[in-house]
């Protein structure tokens, strides 16, 4: 049975969120929801498009997610979470998010996407302990580094000062060893003081 056959038993062949019967496609829930009916929705062609394109959400549509949100379905839990989240300002949608009850594995997929975060929550960078770190932290190598291209090693225990943020990569940095602005993982340093 194909991922299409699938959710249209799953789902009597309504979308899954609205109920709407027609324009109905496979939505992939992201991230990772290629290839997979239990990481997939069924939807009509509304709730995609508002889905997909912020600006042309109506709030009213959502009202439907106060039925939706109570299937046993992740992936529907998901993207009821997300839309309500997003919606929070209308008030309702935050009524029915105070309801809303996640287990801790939905709730880091729904959380995936970077809802509910301002962009710089969305992407954080961590040393090896887990703790956060800023542009200009002073950090320490925990293990030696080869450095490709460079044709040294960085030795473990070097203080790398002054650290930069990788923007759009939570596990890079950049810093200066050995007079060299080098690439680091955040793995292999940890914060210092």
């Amino acid at each position: 049975m194909t991922i299409e056959q699938t959710l249209q038993t799953r789902a009597d062949s309504r979308c899954e969120l609205c109920g709407a019967d027609h324009e109905l496609a496979v939505y992939a829930v992201p991230p990772d929801g290629e290839g997979d009916a239990e990481r997939s929705l069924l939807l009509c062609a509304t709730c995609r498009e508002q889905i997909e394109d912020p600006e042309k959400v109506d709030p009213n549509h959502w009202r439907c997610l106060n039925d939706a949100m109570w299937k046993p379905v992740p992936a529907i839990q998901v993207m009821s979470w997300r839309m309500l989240t997003r919606l929070a300002t209308e008030g309702w949608p935050q009524e029915l998010l105070d309801m809303l009850y996640l287990d801790e594995e939905t709730l880091a997929w729904a959380q995936a996407d970077g809802t509910g975060q301002t962009q710089e929550e969305a992407i954080q960078h961590l040393d090896s302990n887990g703790a956060p770190l800023q542009a200009g932290d002073t950090v320490t190598l925990i293990k030696d580094l080869n450095v490709k291209g460079a044709n040294f090693t960085a030795k473990r225990g070097t203080a790398v000062r002054n650290i930069s943020l990788v923007h759009d990569n939570p596990e890079q940095i950049e810093g200066r060893v050995e007079g060299q602005r080098i690439v680091i993982l955040t793995q292999f340093v940890k914060k210092s003081g």
